[in-house]
């Protein structure tokens, strides 16, 4: 152990990282439509995302890759498949068109991509048509409605129609999200002749239950009372004697695995409409349950590669199983997980969220899909080949990654509590309005250049509208160490896991250069690997790839980032967990001692 930390602190880089080019200007002739919600929320977000027209670095590569190799390779005819043939082929088949148009629409308002536009577009105008006169818009002949994933698909279905009506403002597919939401207003509920949410879908109700949270959205953009008032029903209803009792058993045990059966990814899709439901009443038992989930999720089931879950369900403290026969970090948790401190994090703006979001996406999120053809895996282990599959509509996995992806570009930096905020040290541009010390409001816009997260050094070009006082905030990250921000002689610092605020009159043009350094972590392996240990360097989880016999990586790798293992019998390649496994070779995290 000691051995193996003294060489690790010397490690040198094998290849500098290639930064990806920025996306080029596209030739569209309209940019997104984005309607807002008519309803505000009680509690206003304390975090607003910039607008970042252009993502380089790392991250634009990655994001390159999910429009081109997945996004705009989706087959709509077999996603829609059980919709114009009724029955599907599977019993949870119609997920995956919500799924789709919400990668899709949120990837269009950044890339304003026409091929994109024309994919959602056709795929929504034949999904609107096969809507059937009462609002039903499942997959299910009418005999077998309501069972399993019946209730869950119209949960996705009015997802991605909000999303798209969202950056269209296509007013037909509002009016589709609420004829289906209606079928299900008058379906279920607890007065007489309407039947029991709970016993309509799997794991105790947490499948059918997770459709509250587009039930808050479509009330914020309708604000018809029968939406909010369903709302309040599926509350009620997960504390019945056959519901999962989320709120009442965090309360009780702060513990994950008592609410419902455990399943993580249904129980996370929950805790996500909880949140917007408190954001949207300010009733506080509502945050202080998802707060208490959070926490015990982050510090007692997470991986360090910043998922969770063993065979799809929350395990006991601290057991981490990592092989691909523990079937261990389903994607749609992955997902889930990033959506849910995505939502904590613009809700309160504490940036122990942001950790988190950082922590997911340069590990799990990205190592999920092939940089090299776009496919996705189910489940993606610590240890062992990732099973990479390109069909489509084969399972929940394969839609939901893009839709992690398509997040990313909301939790690059932004403002909180009116203060721009970088959260991500990534290539890119961005834009938003801020508030000036005189209170007046101006247009900020911020652009960096940087090789991170192979190299530590950030160039930030500041452009206000107009010089101005106002302060700009840095996050220091817990792994960082002599974090510097220096604007010509002046230098700042700050303690790792804090903000660096720089409060002063920003004259346009003006340059920031930020460094760090990223030490070497040796990680332990814990009650799952004792023997064993894994290797982090700055946001990133590195691992051996077993096709790589050589001291150069594979022509086929976009991204050129790895390191020396020293004092092994032969020369050994760590590269980033995310990229490893390309070729379907061995992937070890865990290094034995």
């Amino acid at each position: 152990m000691t051995r193996l930390l003294l060489l690790c602190l010397f490690l040198p880089v094998l290849a500098n990282a290639k930064p990806a080019t920025p996306p080029s200007a596209r030739n569209t002739p309209d940019t997104p439509t984005l309607i807002n919600p008519l309803v505000p929320n009680q509690v206003a977000d304390k975090y607003i995302p910039a607008t970042y027209p252009s993502i380089g670095g790392y991250l634009g590569y990655r994001l390159e890759v999910n429009l081109n190799k997945r996004l705009l390779q989706i087959d709509s005819a077999t996603i829609l498949s059980g919709f114009e043939h009724r029955p599907g082929s599977q019993t949870w088949i119609g997920e995956h068109v919500g799924k789709f148009l919400f990668s899709a629409s949120k990837t269009y308002t950044y890339t304003h991509d026409p091929r994109l536009k024309q994919l959602m577009d056709a795929i929504v105008h034949t999904y609107i048509a096969c809507q059937q006169p009462d609002g039903y818009l499942g997959t299910y002949l009418e005999n077998d409605r309501w069972t399993a994933w019946d209730v869950w698909a119209h949960k996705y279905a009015i997802i991605g129609l909000l999303n798209y009506y969202a950056v269209t403002g296509y007013t037909p597919a509002l009016e589709t999200a609420k004829k289906a939401a209606d079928l299900i207003c008058t379906t279920f509920g607890d007065t007489p002749g309407k039947r029991d949410l709970m016993t309509a879908g799997e794991h105790v109700g947490l499948a059918p239950g997770s459709i509250l949270e587009p039930m808050v959205d479509l009330f914020r953009y309708t604000n018809d009372p029968k939406y909010l008032a369903f709302c309040r029903y599926i509350l009620r209803a997960f504390e019945q004697p056959d519901g999962p009792k989320i709120v009442s058993r965090l309360e009780s045990t702060g513990d994950v695995t008592k609410v419902g059966d455990a399943k993580a990814y249904e129980m996370l899709s929950c805790l996500l409409g909880i949140v917007k439901y408190y954001k949207l009443t300010g009733e506080p038992r509502y945050l202080q349950a998802a707060q208490t989930a959070w926490q015990d999720i982050a510090t007692r089931r997470l991986y360090i590669t910043g998922t969770a879950s063993d065979h799809e369900i929350f395990m006991p403290a601290g057991d981490l199983k990592a092989t691909n026969a523990d079937n261990m970090g389903e994607g749609c948790v992955t997902v889930t997980w990033l959506q849910f401190n995505l939502a904590l994090l613009q809700l309160t703006g504490e940036i122990k969220y942001a950790r988190e979001i950082e922590r997911s996406v340069y590990n799990h999120l990205l190592a999920a899909e092939c940089p090299q053809t776009g496919c996705v895996s189910y489940y993606t282990a610590l240890l062992g080949a990732k099973p990479y599959r390109c069909d489509q509509g084969f399972s929940c996995c394969l839609s939901s990654i893009p839709r992690g992806i398509s997040l990313i570009p909301e939790t690059i930096g932004g403002n909180i509590d009116k203060k721009f905020t970088i959260l991500l040290y990534e290539n890119g541009i961005g834009r938003t309005t801020i508030q000036t010390a005189d209170a007046g409001t101006i247009a900020l816009q911020v652009k960096s250049n940087t090789k991170f997260p192979a190299a530590g050094m950030v160039d930030y070009l500041i452009a206000p509208s107009t010089p101005a006082t106002f302060p700009i905030q840095f996050r220091v990250p817990e792994w960082s160490a002599n974090f510097k921000a220096a604007i010509g002689n002046k230098v700042y610092t700050a303690r790792p896991g804090t903000l660096l605020t720089i409060q002063r009159k920003w004259i346009p043009g003006e340059r920031v250069r930020i460094t760090f350094d990223m030490p070497i972590q040796v990680l332990p392996g814990g009650d799952s690997y004792p023997n064993a240990v894994a290797i982090k360097r700055g946001p990133q989880i590195f691992a051996l790839d077993k096709s790589i016999t050589d001291t150069v990586l594979p022509k086929s790798w976009a991204w050129k980032e790895a390191f020396y293992l020293p004092g092994t019998s032969q020369m050994r390649v760590l590269v980033p967990f995310a990229e490893a496994g390309q070729t379907n070779a061995e992937v070890t995290v865990w290094i034995n001692k």
